[in-house]
């Protein structure tokens, strides 16, 4: 992976690129911002700067053998530590390491929930465990392949057990000769003290605007916030979008219609809207759009300050919220925000949707005034 083929970030690419060609690499950096922002893609091409055989002031070569090996995650002085499930193939990273390299090469851009997917365990949380760190000792101990630096990369080191996280801090206090570390971290918070003391921390920020307008369009980039990942899948799961937010309005105009009209049609579409929501999505879907039906009351609410830069809505929730955000205010947001939580919470347990559903639908009649 290159510099060029990352989206943004040109002011942390030139700082790293300068580490290089000052010959000031320090032995371990830290990597941290937000989900989708390209902090594991940055330590890539990075990496692969490092080990390139003629790189230029903007980027490594990409033609060179070590490039070569680069473009598929094949060089042998690169080393991947990520989060594992214990016991579900594996005990240490390189029993995953097909699997995650091949995300990083199809996906590009991650984050957890994606990596947890492609294991087959979406309900488990993932570990860095103690083992992993004899792994990474041993792999360092041993002499570099090409010569130079050995690289390693560990994505999400928050994730790491106290032991594991305990013996890691002694590499970095005491790191074999040409040794790089590169922590890619979200909650760098979740770090030992001791561990963020040692290491050159590095900020990525949210995407430049200007880029992810040229990409994704006003819409989808100002939603996004700076994320490429969540950008990505707006773009992906647009027909989605379009019938989730069908089916908030259909919840909430017809919710209207009876409370204020005593609307029996309404009601009987309410009851079908119920069967509807229970009978046509599994329950993943289900919570997902009673998630997006929380995001959807937040954005209302906010739409009533007439501040559209802390709004984020594509111009079809727009041109609803422009009648329905009166609806939503002091008196019934947290009321309703309440009720979608619970409604989210009991189809997590597995609860009765079409039951779920038609009671939601209730509690919107009696609070939607």
């Amino acid at each position: 992976m290159r510099f060029r083929d990352i989206i943004g970030q040109e002011t942390i690419k030139g700082q790293l690129r300068l580490s290089v060609q000052e010959g000031k690499i320090p032995h371990a950096r830290l990597l941290y911002g937000p989900t989708g922002v390209g902090k594991l893609q940055l330590a890539i091409a990075y990496a692969q700067y490092i080990h390139c055989d003629n790189r230029t002031a903007e980027d490594s070569c990409g033609i060179c053998p070590s490039c070569l090996q680069y473009q598929k995650l094949q060089h042998p002085d690169l080393h991947l530590v990520f989060p594992i499930v214990k016991g579900e193939g594996g005990d240490v990273c390189d029993d995953f390491i097909g699997p995650f390299k091949e995300l990083i090469l199809q996906q590009g851009y991650f984050d957890l929930d994606d990596w947890y997917k492609a294991m087959g365990v979406e309900t488990k949380q993932g570990m860095i465990y103690e083992k992993e760190s004899s792994e990474i000792l041993r792999k360092l101990s041993l002499k570099s392949f090409a010569g130079g630096y050995k690289v390693m990369i560990i994505w999400q080191p928050e994730k790491m057990n106290t032991a594991c996280a305990n013996k890691i801090l002694k590499l970095l206090e005491e790191p074999p000769e040409q040794t790089l570390f590169l922590l890619v971290s979200e909650h760098p918070d979740q770090l030992l003290s001791t561990i963020l003391s040692r290491v050159q921390q590095l900020y990525v920020p949210a995407i430049e605007d200007s880029m992810m307008k040229e990409r994704f369009g006003d819409d989808i980039a100002h939603i996004a916030g700076g994320s490429y990942l969540e950008a990505k899948r707006l773009a992906d799961a647009e027909d989605v979008r379009e019938q989730y937010l069908a089916d908030f309005m259909a919840l909430m105009r017809n919710a209207w219609s009876v409370g204020h009209k005593k609307d029996y049609e309404a009601l009987q579409q309410l009851r079908r809207w119920s069967q509807s929501m229970a009978d046509a999505k599994g329950r993943e879907k289900q919570k997902a759009f009673l998630q997006y039906a929380q995001r959807q009351v937040r954005e209302n609410y906010i739409t009533n300050f007439r501040e559209p830069n802390i709004t984020y809505q594509t111009e079809a929730e727009r041109t609803f919220s422009q009648r329905f955000a009166p609806f939503i205010n002091d008196k019934n947001v947290e009321q309703i925000m309440a009720e979608l939580d619970k409604a989210e919470r009991q189809i997590s347990q597995n609860g009765n949707a079409k039951i779920i559903f038609f009671d939601l639908c209730l509690q919107m009649i009696v609070l939607i005034k």
